[in-house]
């Protein structure tokens, strides 16, 4: 087999090539780093047209069927997850390109969740900021959540795993989905609410459901205003989850105490949003899964999966 090429996308802490050992492919492989988005998906078929294989993150850079036309030599697509939303699967499929997914060992969204909440109620980057920019003390008279009803938007695995941590932190926890049943709820200790209570009752909202056709705008400018106006909402899952118009109008006019997100419907967030201006927004630029030891796994499969497909073999995690 002569030589392919592979690019390796959206490696924005520059680890890709540390973190996984890309040498046991170095006999077959060329590999290709690309740190920065592409501007268009022109710029995206230009870049990568001459390449076999292509290893995604996430819904970082979109695949639509108009952009698998233009890259003829594209053999094989891996993501990191096993799930990719912005991956024309069918497109994919009818043009014989495999595409395979990476595994988490665990996830670590849910502690990322907690800092969100953790900065909203007790301002700790906030205070930081001011006690290195030389300011004589404190300011902000923070929030205690011990004794606060989180309600979860959600009760899945990553939605579990939270509730276990609000749990430990005194809280009292609520959830609902539109598939969730009180039974399952009962299952996993936590109050099970209709959605309208659930937006009502609680005093910060995280959101961790899947995005899909289903779940886009599933946090509407209704269930904005049935919150009361010392509540937070957090978001780490998808940012079309969330009416984002709606939630920018709510905290400009401050009808909520404020947002942690940690998603966007545009990512990277535009320099110019007007999100970046708003002093009750805590943002961080989708740090959810990004940490060293998860990168690490993602990338070691996918080497894993590119020496199983240029030997001739099944890739360990196949999406389609």
């Amino acid at each position: 087999m002569s030589r392919l090429r592979c690019a390796i996308l959206d490696d924005y802490f520059n680890l890709a090539l540390d973190v996984a050992d890309w040498q046991k492919l170095s006999d077959r492989v060329d590999v290709t780093v690309f740190s920065h988005p592409f501007a268009s998906e022109r710029a995206a078929a230009s870049a990568l047209a001459d390449f076999e294989i292509i290893c995604a993150m996430r819904e970082r850079t979109a695949f639509p069927g108009s952009l698998f036309e233009s890259l003829p030599k594209l053999k094989l697509l891996l993501t990191s997850g096993m799930r990719n939303a912005a991956i024309d699967l069918e497109t994919a499929k009818a043009r014989g390109i495999v595409i395979g997914g990476t595994q988490y060992s665990r996830d670590p969204t849910a502690p990322l969740t907690v800092g969100l909440i953790l900065e909203l109620t007790r301002g700790i980057g906030r205070e930081n900021a001011r006690m290195h920019a030389g300011e004589p003390w404190q300011t902000f008279a923070g929030v205690e959540i011990e004794g606060m009803t989180l309600g979860i938007v959600g009760l899945g695995k990553l939605g579990s795993k939270m509730a276990g941590i609000a749990k430990a932190f005194g809280m009292n926890v609520i959830a609902w989905s539109p598939n969730l049943t009180p039974e399952k709820c009962a299952g996993t200790g936590v109050g099970y609410a209709t959605k309208e209570e659930l937006f009502a009752k609680a005093d910060i909202v995280t959101i961790h459901v899947v995005l899909s056709e289903r779940s886009r705008g599933l946090v509407s400018r209704e269930d904005l205003a049935r919150m009361k106006p010392t509540a937070f909402l957090v978001n780490t899952a998808r940012g079309p989850i969330v009416d984002e118009q709606a939630l920018l109008e709510a905290l400009q006019q401050r009808r909520i105490a404020g947002a942690g997100l940690d998603v966007f419907s545009v990512e990277p967030l535009p320099v110019e949003h007007p999100f970046r201006k708003l002093d009750n927004l805590v943002l961080t630029p989708h740090l959810g899964y990004a940490t060293k030891d998860g990168l690490g796994i993602h990338y070691s499969q996918m080497v894993e999966a590119i020496d199983a497909f240029t030997k001739g073999g099944e890739l360990p995690r196949r999406l389609a």
